[in-house]
């Protein structure tokens, strides 16, 4: 007879949730000091003819969007289960992650493109005010970068948030290099020159983000989980002959989960054993979510699910 037992850790939700309740004022901080400093920002560009100002300008204001959607994300990645959502929202912090990476690619892409075009352009650029705002600009992305440095490793959505700022400030560096430059030599092509620079580096940077962000939406196995590790722990568990139909995967961007099928023929363990499996697969590898389904192995009722290839 096939036992189910779904395992359910109920301060794993609390452990979610300290997160996003952590950073929030971290969220609305950062949000209005870059929104104001994207309005000042290109409103100096465009006095300047600077394309750097302007480029800088576009990238702070895709951290803005980026900064609402991860903060709207943790918002609702704390609303409980439903009866339609039964993981509840915890995936919209994934997708915020995701969003947030190809916003980012997005408006470097435009960058880009109109830095290429200006290299024919000879409008004059104020050296002095480009040094100016982008200082400002260090400071503020500084700032918000450095309340979001201790969750970067534990969230991606944090660490989403943590890349966008700590970029920002680099971008901002970068114009305030253009800026001296274009002072010393009057060379206006070191403008979009620098605006190129500073895309690649961003995008080098974003592409880390993207990559593991679709890995989670594809319900990919997280990043710091190895697959044969588990698989290899499981396999080991006493009273256990073979394992099949394992599937780990991502229900938010801090939050994983596992099912897998344990053939026994001695039958079911006892709750204390599959208790303990389960502390081993949340302290071990960092698996909060598991359900394990025991089956005796009987020739006479084959589990469809056995075989590799079969979802």
């Amino acid at each position: 007879m096939t036992q189910d037992h779904h395992h359910h850790h109920g301060h794993g939700h609390h452990d979610h949730s300290h997160v996003p309740v952590t950073f929030s004022r971290a969220f609305a901080i950062g949000t209005a000091l870059n929104l104001g400093f994207v309005i000042i920002e290109a409103a100096y560009g465009y006095l300047a003819h600077s394309l750097a100002l302007f480029a800088d300008a576009g990238h702070n204001l895709s951290d803005v969007l980026g900064l609402l959607l991860a903060w709207g994300a943790s918002a609702l990645a704390r609303r409980p289960p439903s009866h339609r959502y039964t993981y509840g929202l915890r995936a919209s912090s994934i997708l915020a992650a995701l969003v947030n990476a190809v916003i980012l690619f997005l408006s470097m892409g435009a960058i880009g493109w109109e830095a290429i075009r200006r290299f024919n352009d000879s409008a004059s650029v104020s050296g002095e005010t480009i040094i100016g705002v982008a200082l400002v600009g260090i400071i503020i992305n500084t700032v918000t970068a450095l309340m979001f440095i201790s969750g970067r490793k534990s969230d991606l959505n944090i660490r989403g948030a943590f890349l966008h700022m700590a970029a920002d400030a680099l971008v901002s560096l970068g114009v305030v290099v253009a800026g001296i430059g274009i002072l010393l030599t009057h060379w206006v092509w070191l403008d979009p020159l620098v605006s190129l620079v500073l895309v690649a580096v961003v995008v080098v940077g974003t592409w880390h983000l993207l990559r593991d962000s679709v890995n989670l939406a594809l319900d990919g196995v997280p990043a710091g989980i190895e697959p044969r590790a588990v698989k290899n722990y499981l396999i080991e568990c006493p009273g256990v002959s073979k394992i099949h139909d394992l599937h780990i995967w991502a229900m938010s961007t801090t939050e994983t989960a596992l099912t897998v099928h344990l053939v026994m023929p001695g039958g079911y363990p006892g709750d204390a054993f599959l208790w303990e499996v389960c502390q081993e697969l949340k302290q071990n590898f960092g698996i909060k979510h598991s359900t394990l389904q025991v089956e005796t192995g009987d020739s006479a009722y084959p589990c469809a699910l056995e075989p590799d290839h079969v979802v």
